[in-house]
């Protein structure tokens, strides 16, 4: 007949290991758990970052290559601005180049068209250059293309001074001709200069008297 004693032992030893193969199978379920947790936590965590430096890199991007783009587009503005000053500044000398051209004509002594011409003056001048295009035909009205190309012509030859010049008289001096009597504020020059149109080169100056009174 077998041993109570020896078989309770045997139960208890059987419902032991049962019982560790149990906690060992709770214990390996619980970190496999925590890993998959882990996992999820950092590796998600991840993801989202990842993506948000994208999101924060992709605007600074953005930023640096429309800066770039607006500093390419300033660059070329300034180089246009400077191409523009560059050919008005051209412009300019070449006219203060024609202004001292007609300045620096030799004088020939000529003949007065009338008794209040005390003096005559013809030279070779050059046309004072022109904005007009296409058939010609003088314009006499206060501002027009005509009269500031002609008070310009005047100021070459009489060498007065644009801002204290009196145009007392612009006349008709026959078919594509004027002449232009001014003089300073003071009245103590006075001129009457002749002038001729000349196709796509504008007016040029023939003759200048010098009068001893305005004469209209």
């Amino acid at each position: 007949m077998p041993d109570k004693r020896n078989s309770r032992i045997d139960k208890f030893e059987k419902r032991r290991k049962n019982t560790k193969s149990i906690s060992i199978l709770a214990v390996a379920a619980a970190v496999m758990v925590l890993l998959l947790v882990g996992i999820g936590i950092f590796g998600g965590g991840n993801k989202q970052n990842s993506a948000s430096e994208f999101v924060i890199s992709n605007p600074e991007s953005t930023e640096g290559q429309s800066s770039v783009q607006a500093e390419s587009a300033t660059a070329e503005e300034e180089e246009e601005i400077e191409d523009e000053k560059e050919q008005n500044s051209d412009e300019d000398d070449k006219d203060k180049e024609e202004k001292e051209t007609n300045q620096n004509k030799d004088l020939e002594e000529s003949e007065p068209t009338d008794g209040h011409a005390t003096e005559a003056y013809t030279a070779d001048w050059e046309p004072i250059g022109t904005d007009q295009e296409g058939p010609h035909t003088t314009d006499f009205s206060d501002g027009s293309q005509d009269r500031t190309e002609i008070k310009q012509a005047v100021v070459e030859i009489t060498d007065l001074d644009p801002d204290n010049m009196v145009e007392w008289r612009i006349s008709n001096g026959g078919d594509q001709k004027v002449i232009a009597t001014v003089s300073n504020e003071e009245q103590t020059e006075i001129y009457r200069v002749f002038l001729s149109w000349v196709d796509e080169e504008g007016w040029q100056p023939t003759q200048f008297e010098i009068l001893d009174e305005v004469v209209y």
